[in-house]
């Protein structure tokens, strides 16, 4: 196949012997001159269809975090009963790495879901603990075991099968607020956000199950209060972002987050940030 592009040293875009282009995994792969044709003998793995704006999330990601990652979902896609997207070994990649550099500076975050996704996804939260331990196991880091939530909310996130309907009406006011909401970081935070960057689908992401709870009037419950107080000290410009968020929410739609909802807000900000720099 002919290797087109790097993405890092161990990840090359490629173009098949039928014209499609593929993601291929290969120790070094990424070194010497682009474009050149590569042999099979040195690609490990090959994944087709993945969105090209999700490469760029894991060009800094090291290579044992991406083996991990794709371990995991091999595993999530042979005892899963539905499809999940291609993109989802980049995603997971991406995820990890954001939970090491957590640990790594001391941000330990709860996870106020923890309970529903154990009622409603146990399966994806019993991959989500499997790869908690292997995270401990292989890449010597004591993360907390409420990381296996996010884990699996990431594995939902990627089901492509099974899609509920949407309500016009409603999808376009939801998709208002998201832009609104964003041009309101832009303005508090100074930057510009690109979006069609990883950064902000994941933001996006989490801001449109934001908009359904408060559509139900359903809350992530009480509790960690606290770990917000923490948080906004630790990031009072992202802190004052979000409070500004909030006011717009409630000035729409006369509801806006809980402080637990804040929290993740604060943490999607500050990603942003430090994303688009």
């Amino acid at each position: 196949m002919l290797a087109l592009k790097k993405i890092n040293n161990n990840f090359v875009l490629c173009q098949d012997e039928a014209g499609e282009e593929i993601v291929a995994m290969g120790k070094g792969l990424g070194f010497g001159e682009l474009p050149r044709e590569i042999s099979i003998r040195e690609v490990e793995r090959t994944f087709y269809d993945v969105d090209e704006r999700y490469l760029s999330s894991v060009q800094s990601i090291p290579q044992d975090v991406m083996s991990l990652a794709v371990k995991i979902c091999d595993i999530a896609r042979k005892t899963l009963p539905y499809q999940v997207s291609p993109n989802l070994t980049f995603t997971m990649a991406d995820h990890i790495e954001f939970i090491l550099e957590r640990a790594r500076k001391g941000i330990n975050v709860k996870m106020p879901l923890a309970y529903d996704v154990e009622q409603c996804y146990p399966a994806e939260l019993d991959i989500g603990k499997y790869a908690v331990r292997r995270i401990r196991k292989d890449l010597k880091v004591n993360i907390l075991a409420s990381e296996a939530t996010g884990i699996a909310l990431n594995i939902v996130s990627a089901r492509v099968d099974d899609t509920p309907e949407v309500d016009p009406a409603s999808e376009n006011t939801d998709e208002d607020m998201l832009e609104e909401l964003t041009e309101i970081i832009e303005d508090e935070m100074g930057i510009i956000i690109t979006r069609d960057s990883f950064a902000y689908s994941r933001y996006a992401t989490h801001m449109n199950y934001l908009f359904q709870r408060l559509h139900a009037n359903e809350g992530l419950g009480m509790g960690y209060g606290k770990a917000f107080e923490d948080l906004s000290k630790d990031c009072p410009d992202a802190s004052r972002c979000v409070e500004k968020m909030s006011g717009h929410i409630l000035e729409k739609w006369g509801s806006s987050p809980s402080d637990e909802e804040k929290l993740y807000l604060i943490l999607h900000v500050s990603r942003l940030c430090i994303k688009e720099e």
